[in-house]
């Protein structure tokens, strides 16, 4: 079992660390072209691989620290720019209901006067 994780492990490593590199765009590549990154992890068997996750690749910093190179994502709660978006959906939906309230009333207003004015005429 204790040679199999031997084999295991690095071939685990090394394939994710292909796909990573697979994925990653070609900007975010550091030192070298994406390609030769490739050959390093695909070559180099374990080393490869950790040099590729160690010094290959930008890494994004956290949310609130640090100068990023690409914006992260950020969960709708703790994005500003989401909250205000929905605060002016909310403060238009609440202006066309008050319009729409408005229209009704005066239709109904309308209403009961054209019945008051058919009631006088018979």
């Amino acid at each position: 079992m204790l040679r199999a994780l031997i084999y295991i492990l690095p071939l685990a490593l090394t394939i994710y660390a292909f796909i990573d590199c697979l994925n990653t765009p070609e900007d975010e590549a550091k030192h070298l072209p994406k390609v030769v990154w490739v050959i390093i992890i695909l070559l180099f068997w374990i080393v490869g691989p950790i040099v590729w996750f160690a010094a290959g690749k930008m890494r994004r910093t956290s949310v609130g620290g640090g100068s990023g190179t690409s914006a992260r994502w950020v969960a709708p709660d703790d994005n500003p720019d989401f909250l205000k978006s929905l605060k002016d959906e909310k403060e238009r939906d609440e202006a066309v209901l008050k319009e729409w309230e408005a229209d009704l009333r005066r239709r109904e207003e309308e209403l009961k006067k054209r019945e008051q004015d058919g009631d006088k005429d018979q």
